[in-house]
């Protein structure tokens, strides 16, 4: 009962926020095989993701470069959704809660778990920050 409670309220997180959430693997492949720019937030149920890694999807949607989709995937959870998203993320182990930028179907960069878990959130925006303006910009 207390999962399903955390599990909502993180989901809830990110929707406030603004985020689409992909919980098929054909709705992450809709999204992820299109042209554009697109952010994903892969979202989990620890600390770090709850203290860090959430506030900072928050913020950097509001930041000047934008991306074209935000979208999360809820490793764990949705696991089909969650493992469809990662074959996108070429190079990159499986890692919870991180960040990936995909742009036109291909993966830019990754904010990974070592990057967001014992850091500040200031740190992690920076780190988004630059990501973005590399990237998306």
């Amino acid at each position: 009962m207390f999962m399903n409670d955390v599990v909502q309220t993180a989901r809830k997180e990110m929707v406030e926020s603004g985020y689409k959430e992909l919980t098929k693997p054909e709705e992450v492949d809709e999204v992820l095989s299109n042209p554009g720019t697109t952010f994903v937030m892969i979202n989990s149920v620890c600390g770090c993701a709850g203290g860090i890694a959430r506030p900072s999807a928050a913020y950097i949607k509001n930041f000047d470069v934008k991306a074209d989709n935000y979208v999360t995937v809820f490793a764990g959870q949705d696991k089909e959704a969650t493992e469809q998203a990662r074959s996108y993320f070429k190079g990159y182990q499986p890692s919870s809660p991180s960040f990936a930028l995909v742009k036109d179907g291909e993966i830019q960069t990754m904010v990974e778990r070592h990057e967001i878990e014992g850091h500040e959130p200031i740190e992690v925006v920076q780190k988004l920050e630059k990501a973005f303006e590399q990237y998306f910009k």
